[in-house]
């Protein structure tokens, strides 16, 4: 293990980690953000839609500007245009300004998302086991401390600029030093990485479909823990407004935890074992939601769905990678756009459900979709044909390293 790839995965995660402050930013402080610039309740979806839209069209982007550009260099640039767009956000006052400063965080999300998991994927190869979870424990800190931070603003009652300030004063700079350690495997900082698994393999899309399928399903259920558990705790389960505010933390936290120790139960395990297990405790989670007689047993249940769904995201991104080795970069830019798929879908379907049914009918259908994991977990294990076929056999190189190949 070279100080280049150490230094690689320190500065990666602190990548993470300030994407999770700045995201957690806006998305709790959308009320505020909602005054500020007097957006009616009826154009406010449209708003909030806009910005995974844009970091699709981002996401897209990526796959294509990463034939000519290194996914370091893109994650570089993207994450500072991603804070100074948080900023302008909270100093703007017009209308326009707001359509500005969105377009410019989503599309620049979307290359952020898209480059930072191409580098996690590459690094994962480069270590030759599981790492991809702590990355992503590191986005779950950032979104704790980002909550945290967004609290102490509304607290105070502060303007969204002047919360905003001191954290882009003290993020931008940190992320531009730090990214002079990004490690690419396309040569990174120091041309000590070398591209493995075949050169121009061709992405098959067919084949990447099931993983595509299991990342719309994880962040159906993590926008209906987001978007609704407050409401679903208050209005349906009784709670008082003060304690309907615990259980996203419970989830973040939980989150942040199985995902800590995640990557130790893929390395024992295996990807496969480790997918469905977290499918199944997810599954769980929201039969405990949907049937809890009162508050305490609701966040019993959403301390469960943080616990299963944490894994699911950043074993697809990794399964992308083992399944084309050749092509790692093109197969999680376009298994990145489903993130957003998944997060368009869900909050409206459990909000359609709920009026037009009951809000404990409506958490039994991210259920039911969490479950299809189960169908597809042999994907998270799949050994491609490294000449670009797609079909999965063995290889003589993952001898030995577990049945996930890591």
């Amino acid at each position: 293990m070279t100080d280049v790839l150490r230094r690689g995965r320190g500065s990666l995660a602190f990548g993470f980690l300030v994407q999770g402050v700045a995201f957690a930013l806006l998305v709790t402080r959308i009320p505020a953000i909602q005054d500020r610039y007097g957006v009616s309740d009826a154009l406010l979806p449209a708003f909030l839609a806009a910005v995974p839209i844009l970091a699709g069209i981002g996401s897209v982007t990526t796959e294509r500007l990463v034939k000519r550009v290194r996914p370091s260099r893109l994650l570089r640039w993207s994450q500072p245009v991603v804070l100074l767009a948080l900023l302008g956000l909270g100093a703007g006052e017009r209308m326009v300004e707001l359509g500005i400063a969105l377009a410019a965080f989503g599309l620049a999300v979307g290359v952020l998302d898209a480059s930072m998991n191409m580098l996690g994927v590459s690094l994962q190869r480069s270590y030759g086991r599981s790492i991809m979870l702590s990355f992503h424990a590191a986005y779950s800190l950032g979104g704790i401390v980002g909550a945290s931070l967004a609290w102490v603003g509304a607290h105070w009652q502060l303007a969204l600029w002047v919360s905003y300030l001191p954290v882009v004063l003290v993020l931008l700079p940190a992320v531009l030093v730090g990214s002079r350690w990004y490690v690419d495997d396309r040569g990174g900082a120091a041309g000590e990485v070398e591209k493995p698994g075949g050169e121009g393999q061709v992405l098959v899309f067919r084949l990447l479909l099931p993983l595509c399928l299991v990342m719309t399903v994880a962040y159906i259920g993590d926008s209906t823990v987001s978007n609704w558990s407050a409401k679903y705790l208050q209005d349906v389960l009784g709670s008082s407004e003060q304690t309907a505010t615990v259980p996203y933390n419970v989830y973040m936290v939980t989150t942040l935890l199985g995902r800590a120790i995640g990557d130790l139960g893929v390395r024992r395990f295996g990807a496969v074992a480790v997918v469905r297990g977290g499918a199944l405790v997810a599954a769980g989670g929201f039969a405990v939601v949907a049937a809890a007689p009162g508050a305490w047993v609701g966040m019993v249940g959403f301390t469960l769905l943080g616990l299963g769904l944490c894994v699911l995201v950043p074993q697809t991104f990794a399964a992308a990678g083992r399944l084309f080795p050749g092509a790692s970069d093109a197969a999680v830019a376009r298994l990145n756009v489903f993130n957003y798929v998944g997060f368009l879908i869900g909050s409206p379907l459990v909000g359609a459900l709920g009026d037009l049914w009951s809000y404990r009918g409506a958490m039994l259908v991210p259920m039911v979709l969490v479950l299809v994991t189960l169908v597809y977990a042999r994907s998270f294990a799949a050994q491609p044909d490294r000449y670009g076929g797609g079909h999965e056999r063995p290889r003589t190189a993952d001898v030995g390293r577990g049945s996930n190949g890591l």
